[in-house]
């Protein structure tokens, strides 16, 4: 009995952490449900009582309607474009800026280190007014420049993720390629980059997740028409009276597909990587 009763506790044990589990993942994937079963309703479906979660009648004209309602392709390809540019700028100079402060011996690393953690500690809200006033100075007010150049100098939480990364990449694999004659770039390249593919795809992902939705940026920077991204360009569907809520869901679903298929298609990566870029402080 006692071996019975052992076993079912065993068994039973892990249930409530299921359960827990289950029931954030459905607070959390609620939003998004409700956002594309509101996509497929008609704008009376969608406040007749009582509301319903699933459309009374399946909407699928809603979509093409909601990008022929806004220049949505322009918006698309002006968000795609700036997301590709801020990404490749992210996996260029972060992991270069990371390494040197791991696996590079000179005296201003730890103080380096140390300044750019601090950084994370300023809210956007404090440097946003001297940027701006910075990049009208400069002339590229109403440009992409910057939204794209600043992601060429790293950002400090990815900088931070890569640096825990090659902290934790033992010695003896650089000073092995040393011995043999590698310079320091070279251990870099066919070392270091190659071993760090699961921290390069998680900052790969939160560079595309936070330049694909980035609203903030390029709502102070972007004021022509023809050059607001989709973050922007969604606000066609809000009139000064009314919204559109059924386009507006439409459109929004669309916008958020491509960040859904990339988090998918690099899942492991990102959960690897987020798992070791804290092996080592």
């Amino acid at each position: 009995m006692k071996n019975n009763s052992a076993y079912y506790k065993k068994r039973l044990k892990p249930i409530p952490k299921y359960v827990l589990v289950i029931v954030l993942s459905l607070v959390f994937f609620s939003p998004f449900l409700i956002m594309v079963t509101t996509a497929l309703k008609t704008n009376a479906d969608a406040f007749q009582l009582p509301v319903r979660l699933f459309p009374r009648e399946i909407i699928w004209n809603n979509f093409p309607e909601a990008m022929a309602k806004i220049p949505y392709v322009r918006y698309m390809m002006n968000t795609i474009f700036i997301t590709l540019l801020s990404v490749v700028g992210q996996m260029v100079a972060t992991p270069l800026v990371a390494y040197s402060l791991a696996k590079i011996k000179w005296k201003g690393a730890p103080i380096i280190s140390a300044l750019i953690m601090g950084t994370m500690m300023i809210p956007y809200t404090v440097t946003m007014i001297p940027l701006y006033k910075i990049w009208s100075k400069l002339g590229f007010t109403n440009t992409y420049v910057p939204l794209i150049l600043p992601t060429f100098f790293g950002s400090p939480f990815y900088i931070i993720i890569m640096r825990q990364f090659f902290a934790g990449l033992p010695n003896s694999l650089m000073e092995a390629a040393k011995i043999d004659g590698a310079g320091e770039f070279k251990r870099y390249i066919a070392i270091a980059l190659p071993l760090s593919r699961p921290a390069l795809t998680t900052v790969g992902i939160y560079a595309f997740i936070n330049a694909w939705s980035d609203y903030l940026a390029p709502l102070i920077y972007i004021n022509k028409t023809e050059k607001l991204t989709l973050s922007l360009g969604l606000q066609g569907f809000l009139n000064q009276y009314s919204v559109d809520w059924t386009h507006l869901m439409a459109a929004a679903t669309i916008f958020v597909i491509p960040v859904v298929i990339f988090f998918l298609f690099f899942q492991r990566n990102f959960v690897e990587g987020i798992a070791t870029s804290g092996i080592k402080g």
